[in-house]
């Protein structure tokens, strides 16, 4: 069986709360049928855009919520102008003077396009989530740092990638990323596919630590503050995972080893009643893929455990599905036994 340390920690430092729970008496329809209802409006006059979407609801979550449906339903994620910025910003990352030059022409284009065609990169759903907020009295910031999916490549030169936002509500602060709740771009069919993620809205800080590190540790909201190191070493998380409330928490590190025909133990935290029976776990290395049942238990009201075994050597991907959905990728390594 596999030893992992600190395992008892991690799994109480995990088991608390999602912050999203602190309105868990607050019903969100009426703020999601404005935002709805105002679906197409213009963003040629942002203060009465956030009057509209704000002035028949009472508290500031509401308003929030409206705001940030709004902007997640009706703006698109431009995958070309970020694919663009990429690019340039790789080219001039040690040419400082020409890398400035550039930020601020893609600002330009950025905000250009997301008033004329709303469509925009994650610099713009965060300026507009926080300008639409800011307009209704809420007190909303920009947050920079690094959002890891399955592109992401990490270098000693990365820079930041991504922005998100921090949403102060009854005095307390709260975290949302916009840009991944409203969709996917589906290169493939070379169209947006705008798909409502409810996962990134006021998520528990634990969990949006698992594929964002903002710049400004103040904005990580946890008491035990994560380093970009270690940040690095997670398993890749995805979409899936806050869209089914299905959190891994352990292994800690995305590569791991174990002897062939060797127990492999995953734990992964639910915020919400799912159908285990959905879960599976699937090998893949090059052309081959075993699609496998793990045996599931309950160890709490929150926290799964998945087993399996697997007798075959070498280095997998192993990626953890609810249905169809992905929700985190592993590499394990399976080494001849040891005599």
């Amino acid at each position: 069986m596999i030893k992992f340390k600190l395992l008892f920690f991690v799994l109480l430092s995990y088991s608390s709360f999602s912050q999203i729970n602190d309105f868990k008496n607050i019903n969100f329809n009426k703020a999601d049928k404005i935002a709805y209802e105002l679906k197409g409006e213009n963003l040629n006059d942002l203060p009465k855009l956030s009057h509209n979407l704000t002035k028949l609801l009472s508290s500031d979550v509401e308003k929030f919520r409206a705001i940030y449906i709004w902007v997640c339903t009706n703006i698109e994620n431009d995958y070309y102008l970020f694919e663009k910025n990429t690019r340039k910003r790789n080219k001039y990352e040690n040419d400082s003077v020409k890398l400035l030059e550039w930020n601020k022409e893609i600002s330009r284009q950025t905000f250009k396009k997301l008033i004329k065609q709303k469509k925009t990169v994650c610099t713009g759903y965060a300026y507009l989530i926080k300008e639409l907020s800011n307009l209704a009295h809420i007190k909303c910031e920009i947050v920079n740092g690094y959002g890891r999916t399955a592109e992401t490549v990490f270098s000693k030169s990365f820079t930041p990638n991504h922005s998100w936002n921090a949403v102060e509500l009854n005095s307390k602060w709260y975290l949302c990323d916009a840009t991944w709740s409203s969709g996917l771009f589906d290169l493939n069919k070379n169209t947006f596919d705008q798909n409502y993620n409810d996962g990134y809205f006021l998520t528990n800080p634990k969990y949006f630590l698992k594929n964002h590190f903002p710049l400004d540790s103040k904005w990580q909201l946890v008491e035990e503050k994560l380093n970009f190191v270690d940040f690095k070493r997670f398993p890749l998380v995805y979409d899936g995972s806050f869209k089914n409330n299905l959190i891994p928490i352990s292994p800690l590190i995305m590569n791991f080893e174990v002897e062939k025909s060797e127990e492999i133990i995953l734990h992964l935290e639910k915020n919400k009643p799912i159908n285990l029976d959905a879960i599976r776990v699937e090998l893949v290395s090059g052309n081959y893929k075993k699609t496998i049942i793990p045996k599931i238990t309950s160890l709490s009201d929150d926290i799964i455990e998945l087993k399996f075994d697997f007798d075959l050597k070498g280095d997998y991907d192993l990626h953890i599905k609810i249905n169809e959905d992905y929700i985190s990728t592993y590499v394990v390594s399976i080494n001849k036994k040891k005599k």
